[in-house]
Order: structure tokens, then sequence, then C-alpha cells
């Protein structure tokens, strides 16, 4: 693996980290909207995911198609520039449902399993 495609995938992990960390004592989206500071500070390290997709090659990419890295970048530039018309229920689904998966295939790739 290239050393820009370890930073950008270990640049992800950093930030799935922290989402995980802001939202481990939360246990509904109802909890996850009300908690203004978790939610801002997720956010924010999807755009960082967003910007470390950015920086994976094509080729990384395209050898790796099981992860929607179109959906990823799409949802950095939602939440960048369209912060207004997020919908908070769909943020805590991938939160709990998407980000488990994608820290796993990072770890593969990084050989930390």
């Amino acid at each position: 693996m290239s050393k820009s495609n370890e930073l950008a995938l270990l640049s992800m992990l950093e930030a799935i980290d922290k989402i995980h960390r802001f939202t481990a004592d939360l246990n509904s989206w109802e909890a996850f909207k009300d908690d203004e500071e978790s939610f801002d500070a997720c956010l924010m390290n999807f755009v960082v995911i967003g910007e470390a997709v950015l920086r994976l090659e094509p080729s990384f990419i395209e050898t790796n198609s099981v992860i929607e890295w179109h959906k990823i970048k799409g949802f950095r530039n939602l939440s960048a520039h369209d912060y207004f018309g997020i919908d908070t229920e769909e943020v805590w689904d991938i939160v709990t449902n998407k980000i488990p998966s994608l820290k796993a295939f990072i770890q593969e790739k990084l050989n930390m399993t």
C-alpha cells in the first residue's frame, strides 16, 4: 500500500474513533440530536473522513469498491455546505450502522485486525 493511501486511511480511522467516543454514551438518535456538541463534533469528523477519501489514489478506490466512496464524499459535501439540511436520524444511522463496517475495512487494509 502506498504511503498516501496509508495516511488517508489512518486519518479516517482517527476520525472514526473520535465519532465513536463522541457517541459512546448516546443510545438513540433522539439523544444524539439533543446533544449539540456531539452532533457538531461528529459532522466535523465526517468532513475529515470525506477529505481523506479525496486523498486516496483512484486505483485504491477502484480496487476496493465494496466501500461506497462516492457516498462518503457526498456526505462530506453535505456536512460542509448544507449543514441545515442534514437529517439527524440519517446521521445516527450512519454512525451506528455504516461507520463500524468502514472501521473494520480500514483496519483490515492496515493489517490491524
